[in-house]
């Protein structure tokens, strides 16, 4: 199936294979198919990822991934590519971690992919996506060949640790330490991962799906706010 993406080249806009299914919502938000119109009944819905797309992609995806492949060789670009996902016209490249500096900085750099910006870090948590629950995306975009892709990247809750994009895309510096303080992710080589929303001794993240939603105690009460001499650096 294909469609018509924002540039006007046609992308796959199916699911691919068959979704890969993670765990059951159940309440009033977004289930069908049931007979119970209360909302607080037996609504059950699956929560699905989307699974591997099969060639053709459609539109410059072919491209990109022919030519990332070969910038890489195939052998590394086997051991480095987990999934190649083609969902609602985006196309998203699942990379292992070990991997991810090499595909970064070969996307950026080679004259065939060109993608010079990334353009953020966002957080997502999967509890029930067993060994997998931490999950990092990276919008991608090349000024050069005016296309975006995305690279999204996994790691257990056990050992939450992804390498740092800052030495390929200095700008995701601060993305990097908005998505550790809100899910825990710790970027590592990062220059100075530090919270910046949360205090420095705020206990857990809060955008993490097994976060409390009420009940926290206020803990501002009583704090002070150090003189400017006294604060922490960035240097």
């Amino acid at each position: 199936m294909t469609g018509t993406n924002g540039n006007g080249n046609g992308a796959g806009n199916g699911n691919g294979h068959d979704p890969e299914i993670i765990g059951h919502r159940r309440g009033m938000f977004g289930a069908n198919g049931t007979g119970d119109t209360s909302g607080y009944g037996r609504l059950i819905r699956e929560v699905a990822l989307p699974g591997s797309s099969p060639r053709p992609y459609g539109g410059y995806f072919d491209d990109v991934v022919d030519a990332l492949a070969a910038a890489l060789g195939e052998e590394t670009f086997g051991a480095a590519i987990e999934r190649v996902i083609v969902f609602r016209r985006e196309l998203t490249l699942e990379v292992r971690r070990d991997h991810l500096v090499t595909v970064a900085q070969t996307l950026r750099d080679d004259a065939a992919l060109r993608f010079e910006l990334c353009l953020g870090v966002s957080g997502v948590h999967y509890p029930a996506d067993e060994g997998r629950e931490l999950h990092a995306v990276y919008p991608l975009t090349s000024i050069t060949h005016n296309r975006r892709i995305r690279l999204e990247v996994a790691a257990p809750d056990a050992d939450p640790h992804v390498p740092s994009l800052f030495s390929v895309y200095p700008t995701t510096d601060w993305h990097e330490r908005e998505t550790y303080d809100f899910f825990g992710i710790v970027f590592d080589g990062h220059p100075s991962l530090t919270r910046i929303e949360m205090p420095d001794d705020w206990v857990g993240h809060p955008q993490r799906k097994d976060y409390p939603l009420g009940g926290i105690p206020v803990e501002y009460h009583g704090a002070q706010i150090q003189p400017p001499d006294a604060r922490r650096s960035y240097n």
